[in-house]
This record gives structure tokens, C-alpha cells and sequence, in this order.
């Protein structure tokens, strides 16, 4: 693209993202169709093109087949202060390090679902699986109440946790969830272990989560193990839109950084 071009797409961007941010285009609503829009602007169709999908990797917009570029809700980057600790509502069960407090209200988009379905690697590693065995998946989206979806959350369950908790694979597994149902069993107390990664989110993720495939996304990978067998029996993955959340954490002192601290020495220089 020549920089005439550049120069215009990138100005049209700015205009539109001002008028995304002042409420001319509303969460929900659709910008002008493309063509229509160039014509109207007396500029060619590529130019609006570059500046719809600079808008889409912002987050600003996604593209819905047979809608066009539709504006998202402006999210709110939530601050989670990331420690280790899981806590537990009595009402709900355990809280992993997601919720600002342990009866944050949470919401769910759309309907929970679950079914056997081909695992990917991560997960038949850890339940020592052939590849591509099929395993019990429970997918949902959830979020803060009154927020957008915040994150897509699978939890895969081992067929030997099924065969020891069947009410794990029922639609609603009962008061505490699948984690209650499995330490009722004789698996408790679970240990649990976290990876985070960062990646880019597939079709079906980016779908879900309303966010554009260009956006990248926080991958949380929690390992629950079990205190009777020792070994894995759930994977649950998080899926966190990456402008949506930061983490936070306080550092502390090590034993050799105690204050108050000792005058460095450089080395000494020999001749």
C-alpha cells in the first residue's frame, strides 16, 4: 500500500474510533457497509477495508459473516491480583484466583454444554491417554455480572474420575459442581497446578469470547490432582481475552535482600 493510501486508511481509522468512543457507533451496531462507505466517501474500497480491520485488531470491532463490522462493548481491564490462593464460597464452592473476592456475582452467556469429544494434546498428556482420545468436556462462558464475556473455561474430566464420580457427567452435578462431587468420591483434597501462556485465540474461541481472532488471549491451565491415585483426574483451561484482564502481584524480599541491605562491592580489578 502506497503511503497516500496509508496516510488516508489510517486518518478514516481514527475518525471511526473517535466516533466509537463518543457513542455515534453504540456497542451492537454496525459500521457502514464497506463499498457503500467508499462510495459515499469518494475514496477507494480498500481504504475503508485497512481501516475496519485496524479497528479490528484493536479490539474496537469484530467481523460477523453477513452482519459486517460490528462494534464491541469497550471492556473493562480487570486487575487481578495474582497469588496462589483458592478460596471457597459456601454458597458456591471453591473460587479459583479469577473472582476480586470469593462472592463476586458471576454470570454465565449462553448455556453451558458438555460432551465426549476429541481432547487436544495438553490433556492426554496429563491423563496418559493415546492422542486425540475422546474425553468428557464441560465448556461455558463466563463473566462478572454485567460484563461481556470474560472468559471461555473448559474443564476436561478423566474417564477414570467419571467411573469413580458419575454425577460429574450429569448436567448439573449438584451444590459445589464437579469438584465437590469428585472429593465426595475419595479424591479430595485435590492438589491443583497452574500454566499461563500466552497465544492467539482459535475461530471457535475468538466466537465465543465476541472478540476479534486478532486479539490475543490469556491461556490459564489449571491440573487438578487427585489425593487418592495421585495422579491427574482434571484439566480445566481458561481462555481470557488479553485486554480484558492484567495481572498484579506484590514482590517481596528475599532473605538476601533484607533491609537494610549492605553497600555493594564491585569486584576487585586486577592489572
Amino acid at each position: 500500500m502506497t503511503e497516500p493510501s496509508s496516510i488516508k486508511w489510517r486518518q478514516l481509522a481514527g475518525e471511526l474510533r473517535a466516533k466509537i468512543q463518543d457513542g455515534t457507533y453504540p456497542p451492537g451496531s454496525t459500521l457502514p457497509q464497506l463499498k457503500a462507505y467508499a462510495s459515499e466517501l469518494g475514496i477507494h474500497h480498500e481504504t475503508v477495508r485497512a481501516a475496519y480491520k485496524e479497528l479490528e485488531k484493536e479490539g474496537l470491532v469484530r467481523t460477523i459473516q453477513r452482519r459486517g463490522s460490528v462494534v464491541l462493548e469497550l471492556p473493562v481491564r480487570r486487575r487481578i491480583t495474582r497469588g496462589v490462593t483458592i478460596t471457597r464460597d459456601p454458597a458456591r464452592g471453591y473460587v479459583f484466583p479469577a473472582a476480586s473476592r470469593p462472592d463476586e456475582p458471576w454470570q454465565v452467556h449462553g448455556r453451558p454444554f458438555r460432551k465426549v469429544v476429541p481432547a487436544p494434546a495438553q490433556v492426554t498428556d496429563q491423563f496418559e491417554l493415546d492422542p486425540g482420545a475422546e474425553v468428557l468436556r464441560r465448556r461455558r462462558v463466563t463473566s462478572p455480572a454485567g460484563e461481556p464475556p470474560f472468559q471461555l473455561v473448559d474443564t476436561w474430566l478423566s474417564p477414570a474420575a467419571v467411573e469413580s464420580a458419575p454425577r460429574i457427567a450429569d448436567p448439573s452435578p449438584g451444590p459445589g459442581g464437579y469438584l465437590d462431587r469428585l472429593e465426595e468420591a475419595g479424591h479430595g483434597p485435590i492438589e491443583w497446578e497452574e500454566i499461563l501462556r500466552p497465544r492467539m485465540p482459535d475461530r471457535e474461541e475468538a466466537r465465543l469470547l465476541e472478540i476479534a481472532q486478532s486479539i490475543p488471549v490469556l491461556e490459564s491451565q489449571i491440573v487438578g490432582t487427585s489425593a487418592l491415585t495421585g495422579k491427574p483426574i482434571e484439566v480445566t483451561i481458561r481462555v481470557i481475552p488479553g485486554d480484558r484482564v492484567e495481572l498484579a502481584g506484590k514482590l517481596q524480599r528475599g532473605e538476601s535482600a533484607q533491609w537494610p541491605v549492605d553497600p555493594v562491592e564491585p569486584p576487585e580489578t586486577t592489572s
